[in-house]
C-alpha cells in the first residue's frame, strides 16, 4: 500500500523547482520507479511533484548540430524514434531492453538515468549504507548480481540501459534550479559509492533534468547494446556494454565502451578502448579489449563467474560490430 502524501502538479518548470525545494518533497515523471520505492517504503514523501504538465519536456528532434531528447520522453519512444534508430543504434536498442512493453510506455528517459539501485538488501528491510546504515550488507552476503568493478564501500550496480549508450555517444544532461541552469556529461552524472554512498546523481533536491542531449559529432557508424539477464523478459542486466565505434578506414578511429551491470555507475572502460584505438578490429583485437574490460576487475564471492561472462559478451559484441555492413 502506498503511504499519504499530497500530490502537486505544477504548471511550469520554475514551479517544479520551487516545490521540490521543500522538505520532503519527490519529483514524479513516469512514477515506475518512484511507486515502487514508496510502496516498499524505500523512503517516504511528504509531497509527490509530478511534471506531468511541463510538455516542454517532451519529444525529440535537432536543434542545431546537436539530437535533443525531453526527459519526459518516454522509453518507447526513444526506442521507436527513426533518428535514434538510424544514427544512434546503440541507444534505440538499449530503450528496447528496458523493462517491459508496459514500462517503456509508462517510464521516462530522464526517469531511467535517475532511477534508484536494484539491490534486494537496499529495496528490502536493511539498514544499508545506502540508505544511511553502517555497512553494505551484499559485501559478505548474496552478491551474485552485484558489482565487480568500482564498488568500494558500496556493491550496486546501476541499472540503466539507456545510461551506458548514451555514454558512448558523449551526451550530457540539462539541469534546471533554483540558481539556473547547468550541464553536466552523462559520464560525470552519476555518483560512484567511494564519494558519497547515499546519492546515485549530482542533482541536488531542488533540481530537474529537463533535456538529453547527443552531440551530432558523436554519432558512430557502428554502435549497439547487448545485455545478458537472468530471464529473458524485463530483468535487468547481469552484464551489458554499449559499443560505439568509428572507423578511420579498416582501422578503429574512435571507440567507446561502456558496461552495465558492473559497476555502481555505468563504467566506461578505457582500457578496452585503447586496445581498439587504431587497431584492426579483429579477433585478436577484441580479444585483447574484452580482457581490458576485465583488467581491473574484483569479483565478489558469488559473482566471479561474471568476468568470464563480461569478457565473452564484449568479445563477440566487437566482432559483430566489425562484420556489420555500412
Amino acid at each position: 500500500m502506498l503511504p499519504g502524501f499530497a500530490y502537486i502538479r505544477p504548471a511550469s518548470l520554475k514551479e517544479a523547482v520551487r516545490r521540490l525545494g521543500s522538505e520532503g518533497a519527490r519529483v514524479h515523471a513516469g512514477g515506475t520507479d518512484l511507486l515502487g520505492c514508496l510502496r516498499d517504503k524505500v523512503f517516504g514523501a511528504e509531497r509527490v511533484v509530478s511534471l506531468g504538465a511541463l510538455k516542454s519536456l517532451r519529444g525529440i528532434g535537432r536543434k542545431g548540430e546537436t539530437l535533443r531528447i525531453g526527459a519526459l520522453t518516454t522509453i518507447t519512444e526513444v526506442e521507436r524514434d527513426p533518428i535514434i534508430r538510424k544514427s544512434y543504434a546503440a541507444l534505440a536498442q538499449g530503450a528496447a531492453e528496458v523493462a517491459s512493453p508496459q514500462l517503456r510506455h509508462q517510464g521516462t528517459i530522464g526517469g531511467n538515468l535517475c532511477q534508484k539501485p536494484r539491490c534486494w538488501y537496499y529495496r528490502g528491510e536493511f539498514d544499508c549504507l545506502r540508505k544511511g546504515g553502517r555497512l553494505c550488507f551484499a559485501f559478505k552476503g548474496e552478491n551474485q548480481f552485484h558489482c565487480i568493478l568500482g564498488g568500494r564501500n558500496c556493491y550496486i550496480v546501476h541499472p540503466s540501459d539507456t545510461a551506458p549508450a548514451l555514454i558512448a555517444f558523449d551526451a550530457y544532461v540539462r539541469i534546471a534550479g533554483p540558481g539556473g541552469k547547468r550541464t553536466v556529461p552523462v559520464e560525470s552524472f552519476h555518483v560512484p559509492p567511494d564519494e558519497n554512498p547515499q546519492r546515485e546523481t549530482v542533482l541536488e533536491q531542488d533540481e530537474i533534468v529537463t533535456h538529453i542531449v547527443i552531440p551530432s559529432s558523436s554519432t558512430a557508424a557502428r554502435s549497439s547494446y547487448r545485455k545478458v539477464r537472468a530471464r529473458r523478459s524485463w530483468d535487468f542486466a547481469v552484464a551489458g556494454v554499449a559499443l560505439a565505434i568509428e572507423f578511420d578506414g579498416e582501422r578503429v578511429g574512435k571507440g567507446r565502451v561502456v558496461l552495465s551491470g558492473a559497476a555502481p555507475v555505468p563504467w566506461r572502460s578505457r582500457g578496452a578502448e585503447s586496445e581498439l584505438t587504431g587497431k584492426i578490429l579483429d579477433r585478436d583485437t577484441a580479444s585483447r579489449a574484452a580482457a581490458a574490460a576485465m583488467a581491473d576487475a574484483r569479483p565478489l564471492e558469488h559473482n566471479r563467474y561474471k568476468v568470464a561472462l563480461f569478457r565473452g559478451m564484449i568479445e563477440e559484441e566487437l566482432l559483430r560490430l566489425a562484420a556489420q555492413e555500412l
